[in-house]
């Protein structure tokens, strides 16, 4: 079954973060990829940039409007996924709970709609 973490943190935890301590949250989350590869249940993952770099679109009215920025004013905000393969949710609980973001954010896991009927 596929499931997919969706990352959740504040930015304010993170906005005085220094090279050092960026260089080491990537050797942990290498670790943490590395270990998830190794299990053989990693299918992807990425780190997506900041929110207010985003841009949303909707059609929702039949005419396409542009939004610079995310849809929501958030404190928290996704920073990022995995997307994994294991039997069950007792299985992708036990990896979210292993995933660095569960430490200092949120880690929300959902399972893939994809195949069912």
């Amino acid at each position: 079954m596929r499931y997919t973490f969706l990352l959740y943190s504040d930015r304010a935890d993170s906005a005085q973060m220094t090279p050092e301590d960026w260089a080491r949250e990537k050797e942990v989350y290498g670790a943490y990829i590395g270990a998830l590869q190794e299990a053989g249940v990693f299918i992807d993952t990425d780190w997506l940039h900041p929110a207010e770099t985003a841009t949303t679109i909707t059609r929702k009215h039949g005419e396409m409007r542009v939004q610079d920025g995310p849809f929501a004013e958030t404190k928290e905000t996704l920073g990022g996924f995995f997307a994994i393969d294991v039997p069950d949710l007792d299985a992708a609980l036990a990896w979210a709970e292993k995933c660095p973001a569960a430490k200092t954010g949120r880690v929300e896991i959902r399972a893939s709609a994809m195949g069912d009927d």
